[in-house]
């Protein structure tokens, strides 16, 4: 049976998340270390004894849910549950580079700290910012709304089911585009736990800073199936993937025509490796065949392991 696993991203972070699995798996704990040793960032500490506040910086977020997710995935393979495709969401796209072998785990790590820090100083720059959930309406809705309200700062970020889409922009301009959806019949608005108005224009200048710093990075061809957020399709070579890293920073996540491309590939079982259940939720909500199963946590990866 082809399995595909799905790695969540940012906004899916709590504290003390991973802890069942580095005590379970040594894949796990070859995550910890090494992801440790590439950022210089303590990451059992960070996650075993952090507040919800230090995981808050991106810089912090971004390396602690790549580590879980990676430490999920390795714990589903331990126990003998494959993994024949891979997609991640924002941030979760990096494990599934490693997990393609388009990078190796130190490369990876080294990559999404510098990323993490770039897009930590551009938000910075631009002041209060951040993104919100548009519960309730669909994605073209939004679209529409804000354009018609000519808001500026504002951006539909995250195309996430046919009711669901996330917008980011600055502080003022959420503030009134907040009210701009609710009257155009958003049933709830939500703000992310997120520091920056990730997926948006407004993010552009780490995209042009990290697109240097990658300068002679070799991205290898996937080994197995890997989905892009920018495009919503397979990748085809380590060139494509390389260029998406670059251009996904400032692009929307197409989560919606990603989900389809996944749902084409074939596969019997589809699994959420990583914190959270934002991407079981989504797929529920298109209704797609297998189901997603959440494996994110020991007690998760057990149950998934007895249905195998």
């Amino acid at each position: 049976m082809k399995n595909c696993f799905l790695f969540p991203g940012q906004g899916a972070q709590f504290p003390g998340m991973g802890k069942d699995l580095w005590e379970a798996s040594a894949g796990a704990r070859k995550a910890f270390e090494c992801a440790s040793d590439v950022t210089g960032i303590d990451i059992k500490k960070l996650l075993f004894e952090g507040t919800e506040e230090d995981l808050k910086p991106t810089n912090n977020t971004q390396i602690a849910v790549a580590t879980v997710d990676v430490s999920s995935a390795a714990l589903l393979e331990e126990r003998g549950i494959e993994c024949s495709g891979c997609a991640g969401f924002s941030l979760g796209e990096w494990p599934a580079l490693y997990r393609s072998s388009v990078l190796d785990l130190e490369t990876m790590f080294r990559l999404v700290k510098i990323r993490g820090n770039l897009m930590d100083e551009n938000a910075k720059r631009l002041g209060p910012s951040g993104m919100t959930a548009v519960l309730g309406l669909a994605p073209e809705k939004t679209e529409k709304t804000l354009a018609e309200a000519g808001i500026a700062g504002v951006f539909v970020a995250n195309y996430n089911s046919p009711i669901q889409a996330v917008v980011s922009g600055t502080e003022a301009g959420l503030a009134e585009a907040e009210k701009v959806l609710a009257a155009a019949g958003a049933r709830r608005l939500v703000r992310l736990k997120v520091s920056g108005p990730f997926h948006s224009p407004l993010m552009g200048e780490a995209g042009k800073a990290f697109e240097k710093e990658l300068g002679g990075t070799v991205f290898s061809d996937p080994s197995i199936a890997l989905y892009s957020n920018v495009t919503g399709k397979p990748v085809a070579s380590g060139t494509e993937a390389k260029r998406l890293c670059v251009e996904q920073i400032s692009s929307p996540v197409r989560w919606i025509q990603e989900e389809a491309s996944i749902l084409a590939g074939g596969y019997g079982r589809i699994l959420e490796t990583g914190p959270g259940t934002v991407l079981s939720g989504l797929w529920k909500a298109i209704g797609y065949e297998p189901a997603c199963e959440t494996a994110g946590n020991l007690e998760q990866a057990e149950a998934a392991l007895k249905k195998a």
